[in-house]
């Protein structure tokens, strides 16, 4: 009983390792989207969010057995808990790159916006892969690395930056489409926000130190 408990245990690993992986090509991707008006790679993303939601269920069924056949506690119980909660946030990431893909392909073949505020974008997708890429190698190794405040900070100067460059004199961007590029940049946002929550939760896996209670909306 103790070894099919531990091979799930594994298993479950695995998978969240794969959607990891998976998050961070759609945050790539999405931002390669972005910056060349590509409905290749948005394409692509629409795929990956696919299979992560098919991992999520999967994920979810797996824990969902593992809490009523195995009655895990303690240390075990921490690592299934916090592994569903780990899937979800991945979910949630490509949730998110999918949303963003949307306007691509409304927009193509035409850009998604002016060059300055395309650049603005492409910003804050680049740190979005960068956070799920770091929090990916930590859910592959299920070792807390280290608390970076400096994310939160530098999402809050890229949305300043994306504000600033979409409502400028010569930003020749009216207010509707201002709003929708400024809810474009907060799927970026929302992706580091995601990865700054699995973090936490890899660090309430190896440490015990809860996480902040609740996640994100979808």
């Amino acid at each position: 009983m103790r070894t099919q408990f531990t091979l799930e245990l594994v298993g479950l690993s695995n998978d969240l390792t794969l959607m990891s992986r998976l998050a961070h090509d759609a945050t790539e991707r999405i931002t390669e989207a972005v910056a060349g008006a590509d409905l290749a790679a948005t394409y692509e993303v629409f795929a990956l969010d696919e299979r992560l939601q098919q991992m999520f269920a999967a994920c979810e069924s797996r824990t969902m057995a593992l809490l009523a056949l195995q009655a895990p506690v303690a240390r075990d119980l921490r690592h299934v808990v916090t592994a569903i909660q780990i899937a979800g946030e991945l979910s949630r990431i490509g949730r998110r790159t999918e949303t963003a893909g949307q306007y691509v392909y409304r927009a193509h073949p035409r850009p998604v916006a002016p060059a300055p505020v395309v650049a603005a974008l492409v910003a804050l997708g680049t740190l979005a892969a960068e956070c799920v890429a770091r929090v990916g190698a930590a859910v592959a190794t299920g070792r807390f690395v280290t608390d970076d405040d400096t994310d939160s900070d530098a999402v809050a100067a890229l949305c300043a930056r994306l504000h600033t460059t979409l409502t400028a004199p010569g930003a020749d961007v009216d207010t509707g489409t201002a709003i929708d590029l400024a809810l474009l940049g907060s799927q970026f946002q929302r992706c580091v926000e995601h990865a700054a929550r699995i973090a936490r939760l890899i660090r309430f896996l190896d440490t015990g130190i809860p996480p902040e209670t609740g996640s994100l909306p979808d």
